[in-house]
């Protein structure tokens, strides 16, 4: 049976690191495999990726085509119908009530909240200023008896 005292990585995983610059009997004494001087021998050197000798780069010749959404994407912080009805017993669900259950927490305090339909929902609550809502969690709240308002 595998435990925790008698885990093993499979054979061949490990390998010795090679020990450089111990004596010439090593087989990577002096230059320690890194050749004889220049920019790649050096501590720190070599060139960044996408360097061409000094020459203008591909990544910079190529023309920019498309649009890229990254700078106007919007984040919400998700919370599960499932989450709510463990920690909810009845009254309003808001983003104040979620950051005190708990639901909520770091950055996600401060982002747009949608509602998710993962799990079950059996309890009448009425969700206060809550932006997004998916259909099949817009569909339990309703069923259960609760409300979606928006002030």
């Amino acid at each position: 049976m595998l435990k925790l005292n008698n885990l093993q990585s499979p054979k061949g995983a490990h390998r010795n690191t090679k020990r450089l610059g111990r004596g010439q009997a090593s087989g990577q004494g002096t230059q320690a495999g890194k050749g004889h001087k220049g920019q790649k021998a050096r501590s720190g050197g070599g060139v960044r990726t996408g360097f061409i000798g000094g020459a203008m780069p591909l990544y910079m010749r190529l023309p920019k085509k498309g649009f890229k959404n990254a700078p106007f994407k919007k984040e919400y912080a998700t919370v599960n119908i499932g989450q709510i009805e463990a920690k909810f017993e009845s009254g309003e669900v808001s983003r104040q009530t979620l950051i005190e259950n708990r639901l909520l927490s770091g950055q996600e305090k401060h982002r747009p909240i949608k509602i998710l339909g993962n799990g079950e929902l059996k309890k009448a609550l009425t969700f206060v200023n809550i932006e997004k809502f998916s259909k099949s969690a817009a569909e339990m709240v309703e069923k259960a008896g609760g409300k979606i308002e928006s002030r």
